[in-house]
Order: structure tokens, then sequence, then C-alpha cells
């Protein structure tokens, strides 16, 4: 079974709608980001680590995932022990733009997703498909047609 090990500040700085909200609501953002990979890895066969600097503030409910705080520690080096203590590196997948964990992914043979990717081709896409799907049911809304004259 594939493991994805995502580094979770990392990947809410290349979204620019959590990058946004990390800068007035930290938990919020991050909240908002564990639902997004909640949704998106629904439907795979995989172990998902979701890893965040710093302590738990509020649990994070989530089906899909487990959500790993580095507490004492920097979320590279709680991933970087994880990555080293596991019995088959090439089963894992990380996600990560911190070129310093890509280096050390590639040495232990661990494939490694730049966040702009994955962002891009999974989570981004999944919510522009969404909203254009809305946007056109307002725009065969009858009623939305009649109140604002479109």
């Amino acid at each position: 079974m594939k493991q994805y090990i995502i580094d979770g500040n990392n990947l809410i700085g290349k979204l620019p709608s959590l990058k946004f909200l990390q800068k007035k609501d930290k938990q919020g953002s991050r909240e908002k980001l564990a639902f997004m990979i909640d949704n998106y890895f629904s439907q795979k066969n995989a172990k998902v680590y979701l890893h965040f600097d710093g302590h738990p503030k509020e649990p994070i409910r989530i089906n899909n995932a487990s959500i790993v705080y580095s507490e004492n520690l920097t979320a590279d080096e709680k991933i970087k022990n994880q990555v080293g203590k596991s019995k088959n590196p090439r089963n894992i997948i990380i996600i990560t733009s911190d070129n310093n964990l890509t280096e050390y992914a590639r040495v232990c043979s661990t494939t490694v997703i730049k966040c702009e990717e994955f962002a891009k081709d999974t989570l981004h896409q999944k919510d522009s498909d969404e909203e254009k799907r809305r946007i056109d049911e307002m725009n065969n809304n009858e009623e939305f047609k009649k109140l604002f004259g479109v």
C-alpha cells in the first residue's frame, strides 16, 4: 500500500487561498487543508500522514489521513524520521517543495511530488471543477436570472 507523507505547511504556502487564510487564521488554514486532503484521498487505498509544525491546538477530525504535529521538532525532522524508520521507503510518496527534504527523500529512494504539482493536478483541479459546475448551475436557473437580471 502506498504511503503519502504531506508537508502541510509547505502545501498551504502553495495554495493561494490557504496561504492568505493562514496569515489571519493558522488553525483555520490547517483545518481547510486537512478537509481537502481527506476528501481527495477518500476513494484511494493509501495511508496518508499530514505533517504540521508545532503543537496541536484544536483536534481536527478527518477519516482518511493521520495528522502529525512536530511538537518540539520541525515537521521536516518528523518526516525524515518517519521515512528513516520505514521498512520500504520505495512505497512512500512525499509531497513537499522543501529542497532539503527532497534531497533526503531521493537518497532514501522515496518518490517526491512538488507541492505545486500536487495542488495543481489534484486539489485545485477538483475545486475549480466544482466551482465551474455551480456557476453553470446558477446560469441555468431561471429564478437566479430573474433576481439578478442575467
